[in-house]
């Protein structure tokens, strides 16, 4: 986090960047869409269940208005009020038929399909641009102050790689504007990320990385067990996406963890093998354990459901998945569970960083090695953090590894302040939490290197 001066100017910046990006955006768009004109986003798809609209159009507006270099608490904040607005109208007129089922289809498959409400995807997501252009419009004369609101600053360093594999199917999620994406006013600063890893392809990774923190915003738990919310918005993201891959005949499936703070208090979530761990005063605190189908926990579950874990080139569900639970994979279901586990921790100030990647590192960089890794890369920039999940990434890939590498540091502390404590750290500590409960070029490779300070 930055320090309070920084957090003040970095506020001040952003407040004197709205008028101007606002007079941008109406100056390009001077008045509504028309039927004729063409849609400034790419469109997901044909069509949307009613239940799939709200995190598909904050998909939208997010990529739209980042892509102008909008301040991104201002952004969340307008995008918020134009899905309010749309959402409040009548959307039956974008209503679609579901596609003619073929005649063999179970009786059970045509009756859930047919409870599910679809919209044609392009109306619809040129009504709610123009919602976004008349909010737009309308703050042009005066921003209120809830979209003014001062937001913690967090330094996110965030490096992924296609590697030498032939697609990329992970994605991330870096979001620390929650509660202005959400309309939640509480006293609470809230702020999540979150890594996905796809298999199969990537439709459950992207569709995951849109739906997860959208379903957990909804889940009334959110304020009183954030844990509990993360868990419930995985399972309810899994169930969405497996009537959608029903409905589209997709197989991938993707794992995942996120994290949310949410004020003193850490709450970590996860499917798979994807990981989060925490640094405090340079050691490792882990906060989680993976779901691999060696488990023995998870081999039996497996079993008593009469599937079968084998070894071949690695452990595997059923011989096919090397993980044993997953969004999406609705052929391996119920073996591949969709249910997530949490864990929560109190926050103290005295942490570091987190760290959330996927298989691709986490197979060639044991935990402990972490630490120095980081430290190292601060050492040699002077405390800048900016670009150490791009020396991260890049080890992982010298090391061996050929998957997909996405690596994500959301620094707790300002980086020069970890050099000047003087702590690198070497061994592991394990979480008081309940799991239950709760620097080489990278050329080709490189996918997305992101640092904000936002």
């Amino acid at each position: 986090m930055a320090s309070g001066a920084a957090q003040n100017s970095s506020q001040m910046a952003c407040d004197s960047e709205i008028p101007g990006f606002l007079d941008a955006i109406l100056q390009d768009f001077p008045a509504p869409l028309s039927l004729e004109s063409p849609l400034p986003w790419k469109v997901p798809g044909t069509v949307l269940s009613q239940e799939e609209v709200e995190a598909e159009l904050i998909e939208l507006a997010l990529g739209f208005l980042g892509s102008r270099n909008a301040p991104p608490s201002f952004a969340a904040a307008v995008t918020h009020e134009a899905i309010s607005q749309l959402l409040q109208t009548d959307l039956s007129e974008f209503k679609r038929l579901p596609e003619q089922e073929e005649e063999e289809e179970e009786e059970e498959e045509e009756e859930e399909k047919a409870l599910v409400t679809l919209l044609d995807a392009k109306g619809l997501t040129r009504s709610f641009f123009n919602c976004l252009w008349k909010v737009c419009s309308r703050w042009q004369k005066q921003v209120p102050l809830t979209a003014q609101a001062p937001q913690r600053q967090w330094l996110v360093s965030i490096h992924a790689i296609r590697n030498t594999r032939r697609k990329m199917e992970d994605r991330h999620v870096s979001l620390p504007a929650f509660n202005h994406l959400f309309g939640l006013s509480d006293s609470v600063h809230r702020a999540y990320f979150a890594v996905f890893d796809g298999h199969g392809g990537v439709d459950a990774a992207r569709y995951a990385s849109v739906h997860v923190h959208t379903n957990a915003s909804h889940q009334p738990e959110l304020l009183t067990n954030p844990a509990a919310a993360l868990k419930e918005a995985f399972r309810l993201t899994d169930e969405m996406f497996l009537q959608k891959a029903k409905r589209e005949r997709l197989q991938s499936g993707t794992t995942g963890v996120c994290a949310l703070i949410s004020g003193a208090a850490l709450h970590v979530a996860w499917l798979g093998d994807s990981q989060v761990i925490l640094v405090q005063q340079g050691r490792v605190v882990k906060l989680m354990e993976p779901h691999k189908p060696e488990r023995q926990d998870e081999k039996a579950r497996i079993e008593a459901l009469g599937g079968f874990v084998s070894l071949m080139d690695c452990w595997r569900v059923n011989g096919t998945l090397a993980v044993s639970r997953a969004i999406g994979d609705v052929f391996q279901k119920p073996y591949v569970s969709g249910e997530a586990d949490a864990a929560s921790r109190e926050l103290t100030g005295s942490e570091d960083y987190l760290l959330l990647a996927c298989d691709g590192f986490f197979d060639v960089i044991p935990h402990h090695e972490v630490t120095s890794l980081v430290h190292g890369h601060l050492l040699r920039h002077k405390g800048n953090g900016m670009r150490v999940a791009e020396e991260l990434v890049a080890v992982a890939r010298d090391r061996g590894s050929h998957d997909n590498i996405t690596v994500m540091v959301v620094f707790l502390r300002e980086p020069l302040e970890l050099l000047e404590g003087g702590v690198q750290g070497t061994g592991d500590a394990q979480a008081d939490v309940g799991s239950q409960d709760l620097s080489t070029g990278l050329s080709e490779l490189e996918i997305s290197n992101t640092s904000q300070r936002s």
